[in-house]
């Protein structure tokens, strides 16, 4: 049996019984009929799958036995309206009686129950919980079973409720081939041989409605595995946790009042390809180090607003227990991080952002999760949430384990997660961390190491239907989300809608993004040379445009661009300083005016020299006015709040980027010059002409194409003002377009392009004639 000291009492709910009326002498009651031997070894021992049928009120012959257990108690008295009768004990903590009432008439009763020495000391007073009937529904256990629980959260978990008129907590957890499941918390000292949970038949969920448990209670589950060992589990469903390392669940219930309603409606008309989206991306905990949710929420929302950005998207905010995975191996799929605060206090802070006019983007990591004997990994003794088989089960990077996305129940998990997060908080979209991993049974696996699908083909089946079962489920609850895929092959279809099927047979994936990879590796190879030597790289600056509508990109220059030597996004420019940054500030501005949306990580916006470390976060030092290189770092954000100031005033930039028609090439072949040229155009056809000179000289008298219908050109963006730390070479307005033929257009403009920049031009309001 597995007990705990005898110190260890719980202590469920104390008070006096009935203070208001006087009680009654208890009176003598019978033993009931001894339990079984098999019967009371298999629910001392925690491996009996229907304890209600032995405790609680059952009928007996001259009445209604009732039987409760109760480790470590003296005495049980039971009190119930005109009666209280002391439980004779039958060991091994066990006590019960048989009381004269009719069968299937037994009252609402509570127990009693002493610990002390003498009569009255050290008592406790609790409804059975043993008198309850499952609170769970048929229906919940029907779409638990088909693996179509959306609101799973509702259904499993720790759920503080009032169930007969008695305020308590309901536990469920999901747990098919445990041999008995037990409840283990603070508020029995840890010892789960008082709290068995029944067996909700094939559904493979269990259930016990403890009274008297309420919010802020820790707990976690007791199971008995296959072979008769006990694991002590954390709740899969937990919606809080303990701050790490400590590994408890948490009792959680939500009181929060959103203020965010306006936010929610207008989120729902957009469509969010049509619609601006630059977006900075955060570490919480490092943005700015020992700050909580809600003193997060105090400084994020107005610094993200100030320099123009759409969105933060949040590196993983569920729990887990190693900081330094920054959030990537999750153990607490459906609880933010206690480090920073309560589930409330990270609501409050998305509110805060909404009610600033900034959307919230979150990584989601469903691909795979750590091996920590407390959390998931063979949960009840056997592969459970991780594939059965072990070729398929560990993560051959990252030393993990991957979901078993072909089991129905491990597939309702993730996706009532995901929607979980957009419902419970708001979230306005998921950015899913990892999918290549999941989409080929050969990722990071070399001959003889995978098995073939079904067709011979190394596609990962199973995961494809997940996704898409996922972006439908997401899109058509929660209206106006976005979820984007960081995907990085050339898998086809990962924005095209699932019912489209492609060439491989296969629908799309249905996201709404994806992260364009290559983009971000092919630029990056091309800023990190000299100059000089640029001319020879110039097509990894123009390959992109040849696949720029085959999905719905994100250009990311994201945490992991900036970590493990990689250097930070200034450090990776070639040349002095001066160059650097000049090399920094035109390559943001290429980025931005490129088609796609583009993301950006914190502490790249101000020039940070080092790589980031999460222990320390930004370098937000660089930003006082007393470090002598301050007008360098504030040059480059200024620029950043300029970028995004241009970009949302100018619909060419973001309302056809997903149409070819949107973009036309003026000067793709200008290697020698190092130069891009090219225009992006609104619905409208207004045009913006976006033009980058990466080598270090002024290029006086440079001759674009541009479209002939308009008057002039005005300079509305240029990475090379002096504002902004540059040399200050310019082009005076306006820019009068002549009747001079260049790169297939009859008019052109003549310009001076300033060294290591990128400027933008916009056509005057009024066209001719």
């Amino acid at each position: 049996m597995n007990v705990s000291p005898p110190s260890a009492r719980p202590h469920w709910r104390r008070k006096h019984v009935r203070d208001d009326k006087p009680l009654s002498p208890p009176r003598e009651v019978e033993a009931p009929t001894p339990l079984p031997g098999q019967e009371r070894a298999r629910l001392l021992a925690g491996t009996h799958h229907d304890p209600h049928a032995l405790l609680g009120a059952h009928p007996a012959p001259g009445g209604v036995a009732v039987r409760t257990l109760r480790p470590y108690a003296k005495a049980v008295t039971l009190v119930a309206e005109g009666l209280r009768a002391d439980l004779r004990h039958e060991g091994d903590g066990l006590f019960g009686g048989v009381l004269p009432w009719e069968p299937g008439a037994a009252p609402g009763y509570e127990f009693v129950i002493r610990y002390g020495a003498g009569p009255g000391e050290d008592e406790i007073t609790t409804a059975d919980p043993y008198r309850f009937l499952p609170t769970l529904g048929e229906v919940d256990l029907h779409l638990i079973g088909e693996g179509r629980h959306e609101e799973l959260w509702r259904a499993l978990g720790a759920h503080p409720m009032t169930v007969e008129g008695v305020r308590g907590t309901r536990f469920t957890v999901w747990a098919p081939n445990a041999r008995g499941v037990r409840v283990a918390g603070d508020f029995n000292h840890w010892d789960p041989t008082a709290a068995p949970m029944r067996s909700l038949g094939s559904s493979g969920v269990w259930e016990l409605f403890l009274p008297g448990v309420g919010t802020g209670a820790l707990y976690k589950f007791d199971l008995a595995r296959p072979d008769g060992s006990h694991t002590l589990r954390a709740d899969p469903m937990a919606r809080r946790t303990e701050c790490p390392p400590a590994t408890a669940s948490v009792v959680e219930a939500s009181s929060y009042t959103w203020q965010d309603a306006e936010w929610l409606a207008a989120r729902a008309q957009t469509a969010p390809h049509r619609e601006p989206l630059s977006v900075y991306e955060v570490h919480l905990p490092s943005w700015r180090p020992g700050l909580d949710y809600r003193e997060l929420a105090e400084q994020l929302p107005a610094y993200v607003r100030d320099l123009g950005f759409t969105h933060v998207e949040l590196m993983p905010p569920a729990e887990h227990p190693f900081g330094g995975s920054w959030g990537y191996q999750v153990t607490g799929f459906y609880a933010p991080t206690a480090r920073l605060g309560t589930p409330d206090d990270f609501r409050y802070l998305i509110d805060a952002l909404h009610r600033a006019g900034i959307g919230v983007l979150m990584d989601w990591v469903p691909a795979h999760f750590p091996k920590d004997e407390w959390a998931l990994a063979a949960f009840d003794g056997t592969p459970l949430y991780e594939h059965p088989d072990p070729a398929r089960a560990e993560h051959p990077d990252w030393g993990t384990l991957e979901f078993d996305l072909g089991r129905r129940e491990v597939r309702n998990f993730l996706v009532a997660n995901a929607v979980y997060w957009c419902e419970e908080f708001h979230i306005d979209g998921l950015r899913v961390d990892a999918v290549a991993s999941m989409l080929y049974l050969d990722y990071s696996r070399g001959e003889g190491q995978w098995t073939p699908n079904a067709h011979g083909g190394r596609e990962n089946l199973e995961a494809v239907a997940f996704l898409q079962e996922m972006n439908a489920t997401v899109h058509r609850r929660c209206p106006g989300v976005i979820t984007a895929a960081e995907e990085s092959t050339a898998w086809p279809g990962v924005t095209r809608a699932t019912h489209h099927v492609g060439e491989g047979g296969l629908g799309g994936l249905g996201f709404g993004f994806k992260w364009n990879m290559g983009w971000m590796h092919d630029s990056l190879e091309y800023m990190s040379k000299e100059p000089v030597h640029r001319r020879y790289h110039h097509g990894e600056m123009t390959f992109s445009l040849v696949y720029a509508w085959s999905e719905n990109y994100i250009l990311p220059i994201s945490h992991d661009e900036v970590v493990h030597g990689k250097r930070s996004l200034v450090a990776k420019m070639p040349g002095d300083w001066w160059q650097q940054r000049a090399n920094h500030r035109a390559y943001l501005a290429f980025m931005w005016a490129h088609p796609g949306k583009q993301l950006l990580f914190m502490g790249q916006e101000f020039a940070q020299g080092a790589e980031w470390s999460e222990e320390h976060g930004p370098d937000w030092w660089l930003l006082d006015p007393s470090y002598a290189a301050e007008p360098d770092h504030r040059g480059v954000r200024d620029l950043v709040r300029a970028l995004n100031t241009e970009y949302l005033a100018t619909p060419a930039l973001w309302e056809r980027d997903t149409e070819p028609a949107g973009f036309a090439w003026v000067l793709a072949d200008a290697a020698e010059d190092n130069v891009l040229a090219f225009l992006r155009f609104a619905a409208d056809g207004s045009p913006l002409l976006a033009v980058s000179n990466f080598s270090p000289v002024v290029r006086e008298g440079y001759r674009l194409g541009v479209p002939e219908q308009w008057e002039g050109w005005r300079e509305v963006l240029n990475t090379d003002a002096a504002c902004y730390g540059g040399s200050g070479v310019a082009n005076a307005d306006p820019i009068r377009g002549e009747r001079h033929p260049a790169h297939g257009r009859p008019t052109s403009v003549t310009l001076t392009l300033p060294p290591l920049a990128t400027v933008w031009l916009r056509a005057d309001a009024e066209r001719k004639g």
